[in-house]
């Protein structure tokens, strides 16, 4: 068989998953982008209509819109610097030879195979809550006040939660770097007399550059999209305190009944999430060519 009849055949193969793709994605979005340009609220679906960018307009106007983009970039850069400085330390030290190196790996993992709901359920009902969570338990056996996490930090509560979700991501492709690592290198450095410190500043960190930026990428684009996590526990609240802009979406949509506005703010959404991935694509290319 020729190689041109070869292509062919592949892709014939791959066109039906390819089609199904396509249209997982792009039905949707073409819904939504319809609907952002309509007027189309659930309490009265029969008064419909073209309002051109009317809902654009009340959505980026909406009080709520710049306290959610504001907790969005709070959320993803909390998050982002917990799980990379963590990770890069929880890394290097399961790099390290220990006994049950194998189960306390999984261990550390185990927290990202959990479902955000359940995670969130857990972390609001057996940790944060002021009167029979762990912690409350912990601040009452050393004399001091339960703090009400979720009421009075809400956004910090969040991060935690989700930092916990994502910390044996971060962990597991830093780990699986280190372990690329020249083991020649770090000899030498040791016999030239570089301290542990220097050969982790000067040798593993810039090593892990590349980890770091991946890691980055991808965490970002979920975290521009953290829903589960809210709604479970604090709701957007109190007030606007935890709102990021899918809460936002979900909340203009759904509980204001307002599809017009809440499709609207998904296309804004969709397109922020698009500009900061093309920004770290740039920026993870610069660092791959160096």
């Amino acid at each position: 068989m020729s190689t041109q009849h070869s292509r062919t055949a592949a892709r014939f193969m791959i066109a039906p998953a390819t089609v199904l793709l396509l249209g997982w994605m792009l039905i949707p979005l073409c819904m939504t982008l319809y609907y952002s340009f309509r007027r189309y609220r659930l309490l009265t679906p029969d008064r419909t209509g073209w309002v051109g960018f009317r809902n654009y307009e009340n959505f980026l106007t909406n009080p709520a819109f710049m306290d959610a983009l504001v907790n969005t970039l709070v959320l993803v850069l909390g998050v982002l610097i917990i799980t990379v400085v963590l990770g890069v330390l929880l890394a290097v030290l399961l790099d390290q030879p220990m006994f049950g190196q194998g189960i306390v790996r999984i261990l550390v993992i185990a927290p990202f195979f959990v479902m955000p709901t359940v995670s969130a359920l857990v972390w609001k009902n057996m940790f944060m809550n002021p009167v029979n969570g762990l912690f409350a338990y912990a601040a009452k056996a050393v004399g001091l006040q339960p703090y009400d996490f979720l009421s009075q930090a809400p956004l910090a509560s969040i991060i935690g939660i989700v930092s916990w979700q994502w910390l044996p991501f971060a962990t597991l492709i830093l780990l699986t770097a280190i372990q690329s690592l020249d083991s020649e290198q770090m000899e030498a450095a040791e016999m030239d007399g570089a301290s542990p410190l220097s050969r982790f500043w000067f040798i593993t960190l810039p090593h892990l550059s590349r980890a770091i930026t991946v890691v980055i990428l991808i965490q970002t684009i979920f975290l521009l999209s953290i829903f589960a996590e809210i709604l479970v526990t604090t709701n957007g609240g109190p007030g606007t305190a935890s709102t990021n802009l899918t809460y936002l979406v979900y909340a203009e949509s759904l509980l204001n009944y307002d599809v017009g506005e809440g499709s609207a703010g998904g296309v804004v959404a969709i397109i922020l999430a698009n500009i900061v991935a093309i920004f770290l694509m740039r920026m993870i290319g610069k660092n791959l060519d160096a």
